[in-house]
């Protein structure tokens, strides 16, 4: 089976370390060739919550995408994203990109409106992939971050993840 390059984007605003790294070692064992971005602090965008920690994750997959979805769905329940008493948001995982695929898939909207909209989303995927083409903007991520009109304040902070720090310093 051939793999297919997704786009993944991760926060949390609970235990941020602790509930990314799970996510990331979690991901690890199922994406091939898996990068990671630099890891920014941000404000909440449409709740009330803490501070969150984001990141964006590259890797191939063999598998469908409802597949990944529901794997990705596995591991923030893990981390406790659904429990009923859960105070903010432990660990959210969302599809940015799968391959170039563009539509509604069971609810599923690909590209990721959010990577537009979002300067956690979209500066972290410019950092990793500048030249990969938006498949609806038709515009290289690294362009949409450069013309992107974003009121969104981040900051890069250092996160070290299986020994490596992923922020490079004077980010």
């Amino acid at each position: 089976m051939s793999l297919t390059q997704v786009f993944l984007g991760l926060g949390s605003n609970i235990e941020r370390e602790a509930h990314l790294r799970a996510g990331l070692d979690a991901l690890a064992g199922f994406l091939v060739d898996m990068r990671c971005s630099a890891v920014f602090e941000s404000q909440p965008v449409g709740i009330k919550s803490g501070p969150f920690f984001n990141l964006v994750v590259s890797g191939y997959t063999d598998l469908p995408l409802t597949e990944l979805d529901r794997r990705l769905k596995f591991i923030e329940a893990d981390n406790g994203r659904y429990a009923p008493d859960r105070k903010g948001l432990p660990l959210d995982i969302d599809v940015l990109l799968y391959g170039d695929l563009t539509g509604n898939f069971d609810g599923l909207i690909l590209p990721r409106a959010e990577i537009l909209k979002n300067a956690f989303v979209l500066w972290p995927l410019s950092l990793m992939a500048p030249e990969r083409l938006h498949p609806l903007a038709g515009k290289s991520l690294g362009m949409l971050w450069d013309e992107a009109q974003i009121d969104q304040v981040l900051a890069p902070v250092a996160f070290e993840w299986q020994g490596r720090q992923l922020t490079p310093p004077g980010l």
